[in-house]
């Protein structure tokens, strides 16, 4: 893309916001609140979409474990004591609907980019960092009281 990163933050901001809404209300039914950066403590789930071809990059969802959980469980239909199990798959899942989301909304970007299958990594303490050109978008929420992070880092 021969888009400077400030003219892609000022144009994409939106539309990530609204790509990641979208998703949580047609996949989970709910609304996303905004919210406000604060560190994610105890287990963290990170969910990791790489977009290759005019558009470069990665999308990240993260969030606490129990907030996976709750979108495992809303998502699956499932008791949250049943839910753990397929928070990984899920939260993946979410990154992956967000990402194609985001994609199709750029003119002449849909076909000519293609996701990677989801990575999920859990732990504490860990950081994350991709190797892109410019800062990240960063979009902060709340889903259901618990935070959850997207973000998109692009390689010019």
């Amino acid at each position: 893309m021969n888009t400077s990163p400030g003219v892609a933050a000022a144009k994409w901001f939106p539309l990530l916001e609204h790509s990641t809404q979208e998703v949580f209300e047609i996949m989970l039914g709910s609304k996303l609140e905004p919210a406000t950066p604060e560190p994610v403590t105890g287990v963290e789930f990170t969910a990791m979409v790489g977009l290759a071809g005019s558009l470069c990059g990665v999308l990240t969802v993260r969030c606490g474990q129990q907030s996976a959980n709750l979108i495992a469980s809303t998502m699956l239909n499932l008791p949250p004591a049943q839910a753990s199990e397929h928070a990984w798959d899920a939260l993946g899942e979410v990154a992956n609907m967000v990402a194609g989301n985001f994609k199709n909304k750029i003119d002449g970007v849909s076909d000519k980019c293609l996701l990677s299958v989801p990575t999920v990594i859990t732990g504490a303490g860990y950081s994350f960092h991709a190797l892109a050109d410019a800062a990240p978008l960063e979009l902060w929420f709340r889903f259901q009281g618990g935070l959850l992070q997207v973000t998109l880092e692009i390689q010019d």
